[in-house]
């Protein structure tokens, strides 16, 4: 069973034991750009199969995206360089590097230099400016291929420092606000399609 549909569906599974997209009511796909914003466009072609695969079983349910867009210049690349280098040695690797990520351990950037991901100071910018091209609906147009909802949540994750939700930031989301405004369309959408 594949992390997406596991994701979506805890209404059970079908006869062939796989989960039944068609019985889903409400899915919510997490994807985040944080270490590489290179990454952006497989994140946004993640989204775009999801899409397309909630919609083709059941296109009425009710279809969130949620995206963490990293802010931060430097990412100590913790998943796969850090642990991949402590491969064979995961007791060293819980017990001498675990504890000291996200705590302000700065000498974390010199001891693993060589696992530091740069991003630029444009590419959150460049990251949100592609994912609100993703395909959106009005709570009533099922007929409509697209998401009810694309949360984007600009957060400081560099694995060194302890992460934040920045209000403000430096790319103009109000994350509060963009969160009351998914509730609400969850809401609605629920509503339109559920209890009329």
């Amino acid at each position: 069973m594949t992390g997406f549909a596991k994701s979506i569906c805890s209404w059970g599974p079908n006869a062939e034991g796989n989960p039944d997209i068609q019985k889903v009511r409400i899915a919510i796909e997490n994807k985040s750009v944080i270490t590489a914003h290179r990454n952006r466009t497989n994140r946004f072609d993640d989204l775009k199969k999801v899409l397309g695969a909630v919609h083709s079983a059941r296109p009425e349910a009710l279809l969130v995206g949620t995206v963490l867009v990293g802010l931060a210049e430097r990412v100590l690349n913790v998943p796969d360089q850090v642990h991949k280098f402590y491969r064979d040695r995961e007791d060293e690797f819980r017990e001498s590097v675990l504890p000291r990520l996200s705590t302000g351990d700065a000498s974390l950037w010199e001891e693993f230099s060589w696992a530091v991901s740069r991003n630029t100071v444009s590419d959150p910018g460049r990251t949100i400016e592609l994912l609100r091209t993703l395909p959106t609906r009005q709570p009533g147009h099922t007929h409509v291929e697209g998401y009810d909802f694309v949360l984007l949540v600009p957060v400081f994750i560099d694995n060194v420092n302890p992460p934040e939700l920045p209000r403000p930031n430096s790319v103009g989301i109000d994350v509060d606000a963009e969160y009351d405004r998914l509730l609400d369309r969850m809401c609605s959408a629920y509503t339109a399609r559920w209890h009329m």
